[in-house]
């Protein structure tokens, strides 16, 4: 399932199944920076004495995981690609309590 409105043959290998590259266009990226609501960190800090998975931060993770990939795919739409292959996810700390979440690939035209 692809988030948002834009729709591309997508893979994390150099190719897609069933379907010949003809051009290649190169980089495109998407990311997006996110802190962490007071609440939702609080109670992380009291979850974290009693175990278990933070449930949160995992929503918080999937919405940013959608908005960096939306992004990246309207990136590749723009340059006339109609797939992106080689995608990757990446995080990073930004800040005291906010993280990046990028992903990147490479912008191709299939048929």
């Amino acid at each position: 399932m692809q988030p948002g409105s834009v729709s591309l043959f997508m893979s994390n290998v150099e190719t897609i199944p069933g379907k010949t590259i003809t051009r290649s266009f190169g980089l495109v990226t998407g990311s997006t920076v996110r802190s962490k609501h007071f609440g939702k960190d609080l109670f992380a800090g009291l979850k974290n004495i009693v175990g278990g998975e933070l449930r949160q931060y995992t929503e918080l993770l999937n919405e940013s995981r959608n908005e960096a990939l939306q992004r990246m795919m309207t990136q590749a739409q723009s340059m006339g690609a109609n797939g992106i292959v080689n995608i990757r996810f990446a995080t990073s700390s930004v800040a005291a309590g906010a993280s990046e979440l990028f992903c990147y690939g490479t912008a191709v035209f299939v048929e």
